[in-house]
């Protein structure tokens, strides 16, 4: 397991990398340099309720190029990364692009609500749990985010913040 992650930390490295290189011209340009994404492994099947508290399951989004995002309200870096979301989904939603916001609050999904419309966040926000998280193969910090193709594999997976114009570049490659 710690070899499988190690690699992963590698190739994450190499391909940030490889986009800073290519992230001193237009974005544009930064687009075109991103490496082939490989395959990690197979998106897990989930069963979420949203902060309506509708069911709502991994299938729903089949052939979606879908970004999960395992966040909280209390998080900061979360806070600042949520209008790049909003932004993302936004331009991409028409090419097949859904974020999907897993929050990992202890709060009540009404406060999670309120929270999104604050935000104006236009994605949908399901109530997530330590399973879900696990299934995902581990969520070791906040803000964490996992990039799904359109055949269901997670082919990137982000720890923290990143540069908001490198992380487009990446999505954009599975669109």
């Amino acid at each position: 397991m710690k070899m499988k992650l190690l690699s992963r930390v590698l190739f994450v490295c190499a391909a940030a990398g490889a986009l800073l290189v290519a992230g001193c011209g237009k974005k544009e340009e930064a687009m075109k340099a991103v490496p082939e994404l490989p395959v990690l492994r197979k998106a897990p099947a989930w069963v979420l309720k949203d902060v309506d508290g509708r069911e709502v399951k991994a299938g729903d989004y089949a052939g979606k190029v879908v970004v999960v995002d395992f966040w909280a309200t209390w998080c900061p870096p979360c806070r600042k990364e949520i209008p790049e979301y909003v932004a993302l989904q936004e331009k991409y939603r028409a090419r097949g692009l859904v974020i999907l916001g897993f929050s990992v609050d202890e709060l009540p999904p009404a406060d999670v609500k309120t929270f999104g419309k604050q935000f104006k966040v236009n994605y949908p926000l399901l109530m997530a749990d330590g399973d879900t998280a696990e299934a995902f193969g581990g969520v070791e910090g906040l803000p964490t985010a996992f990039v799904i193709d359109r055949a269901g594999n997670i082919r990137h997976v982000k720890l923290g913040l990143a540069n908001a114009a490198e992380f487009e570049a990446l999505v954009a490659s599975l669109l």
